[in-house]
């Protein structure tokens, strides 16, 4: 059991997530960490995407309830009308819930007139991805997008973040958030343990998603010594297909499968032109891969010290780093222990201890506007 020491503590979380990227794996991890301290999650689950294999995850989980509905995500096309609904929905399910807190993975429900408390986790956002990606701002057909962003940025009452680069980039691009705070992601290390070294190369990712730029690694690939093997997704939402040709390709892999990969590989590989956190580098980490990722501010900030850096569209850079590791044993070892001592600071623990002391500030401030002849 998780030792939660904050002076207020919460009964039951509802989450807000979706299936489409990691933001699901992150929930699940926080929702199993939350049950270890008899913290209850009811999950709300949006944008499509949630087959059998999840919804066995989510059974898994002690007090964990699950509620999926169709309705668009924020950032995907044409999502008026069911923004409306999801709002609709969710302020149902706060009715018949009675939550503690509203933890919200996403930016446009943030707004909504929830009775609790409101967190709001900025994983990502469309503005600060189209600038890393295409190098300029996103085109003004997104500008609804951002005012929606911001709205709930600036009505929530606290902003969380995985790193304190995406944190100044949301206060950059949204205006100034006084209430913030960074939290680590987090996995839990034994589900990643090092298995003997094989002489290959793993990246993970979606295959399809720019910001990943596994598009990089695949052209590089002809001039890397060693295979090089990509785990991910190449099916896009809008039903494109991205099919890498120089790497061999594994698809969409469940987690167990997946950590076996991580466990056997030598090297992870990730360049990536945008990664607010990267669940991937972490839990390649923990199973003892020496690191190669984007020289992009997150990942030096998580990173700095226990991974080598590429510029990401530095093709000749990334082939030429990949083989001085692949053909130097002392250093890979070098830097498998040094992202693994790293890992073990990002843990599932570590994560639920700051979210469990987040929700509690908010409910200590709750309560304090409601007596605040007791707060003063």
């Amino acid at each position: 059991m998780i030792e939660v020491t904050t002076a207020v503590h919460p009964r039951r979380i509802l989450m807000t997530a979706d299936a489409v990227g990691g933001v699901w794996d992150y929930a699940l991890e926080l929702a199993r960490g939350l049950a270890r301290a008899e913290v209850g999650t009811s999950l709300a689950v949006m944008g499509g995407g949630l087959d059998l294999r999840k919804r066995a995850a989510a059974a898994r989980i002690p007090g964990l309830t699950l509620d999926e509905a169709p309705f668009r995500l924020e950032w995907m096309a044409d999502p008026d009308e069911d923004l409306l609904k999801a709002g609709d929905w969710l302020l149902d399910l706060e009715r018949r819930i009675r939550p503690s807190v509203v933890h919200v993975n996403g930016y446009a429900q943030a707004s909504l007139p929830f009775r609790a408390p409101v967190l709001c986790v900025g994983h990502s956002c469309v503005r600060s991805w189209w600038r890393a990606v295409h190098g300029e701002d996103a085109p003004a057909g997104w500008n609804r997008y951002a005012a929606r962003v911001a709205d709930g940025l600036h009505l929530a009452d606290l902003v969380v973040a995985p790193t304190n680069a995406m944190l100044d980039t949301l206060s950059h691009l949204y205006g100034d958030l006084p209430r913030r705070r960074m939290i680590h992601n987090g996995r839990d290390a034994g589900l990643y343990r090092p298995l003997p070294k094989q002489p290959f190369i793993l990246s993970a990712g979606r295959v399809w998603d720019e910001a990943k730029n596994i598009a990089a690694l695949d052209a590089a690939a002809p001039r890397v010594d060693w295979p090089v093997v990509v785990a991910g997704d190449a099916r896009a939402p809008d039903g494109s297909v991205r099919t890498p040709r120089h790497v061999r390709h594994l698809g969409r892999l469940p987690s167990e499968e997946l950590a076996r990969w991580f466990g056997r590989a030598a090297i992870f590989v990730l360049p990536a032109r945008y990664e607010p956190f990267g669940l991937a580098a972490l839990e390649a980490a923990f199973a003892g891969c020496a690191l190669v990722l984007g020289d992009i501010p997150t990942l030096r900030e998580l990173w700095q010290g226990a991974a080598v850096f590429v510029a990401p569209d530095d093709r000749d850079s990334l082939a030429r780093e990949l083989n001085r590791l692949a053909a130097d044993p002392r250093r890979r070892h070098l830097l498998s222990v040094a992202a693994r001592r790293r890992a073990h600071t990002y843990t599932a623990a570590r994560m639920t201890r700051g979210y469990l002391d987040a929700y509690a500030t908010l409910l200590n401030r709750a309560l304090a506007d409601l007596d605040p002849v007791a707060s003063g």
